[in-house]
């Protein structure tokens, strides 16, 4: 049987997306679930920051939203938002903790969030294109 190259591209394209997409929501609800209990340690860091304790739940729970937005299917306005959404609070965190601290080489660990982030969302819209030009 021949299978044909668009579907093995398609294969490519969606196990690279998935790959990614879980990994970076991890990410994300891992951190989400710390703001949201937002406990003594969290309240320590926010406030290193310059922003008040009651930001913590805030951003926990919008980040918690912004992930099921981005594994529940369809929407993809809904996930082109999250997606945005989840652009803003890496970048906001990453000037954040140079604001407060001056850089330092621990922040650079903020781009494996920004590479996965950006493989997901590159590889969404290869997935939506793909499927669009299925149609």
């Amino acid at each position: 049987m021949i299978i044909p190259k668009t579907i093995i591209a398609m294969k490519k394209t969606n196990l690279i997306f998935w790959i990614f997409t879980i990994i970076f929501c991890g990410f994300m609800l891992f951190s989400a679930a710390t703001e949201i209990i937002n406990n003594a340690d969290a309240k320590t860091f926010i406030n290193s920051l310059g922003y008040p304790s009651y930001f913590n739940p805030f951003i926990g729970v919008l980040k918690l939203l912004g992930v099921i937005a981005l594994l529940v299917p369809g929407n993809s306005r809904l996930k082109e938002w999250a997606y945005a959404g989840f652009f803003f609070d890496l970048v906001g965190a990453t000037y954040s903790q140079i604001a407060a601290a001056g850089f330092k080489p621990d922040v650079t660990f903020m781009l494996l969030f920004f590479i996965f982030w950006g493989v997901s969302y590159a590889y969404s819209h290869k997935r939506l294109n793909k499927s669009n030009t299925a149609l």
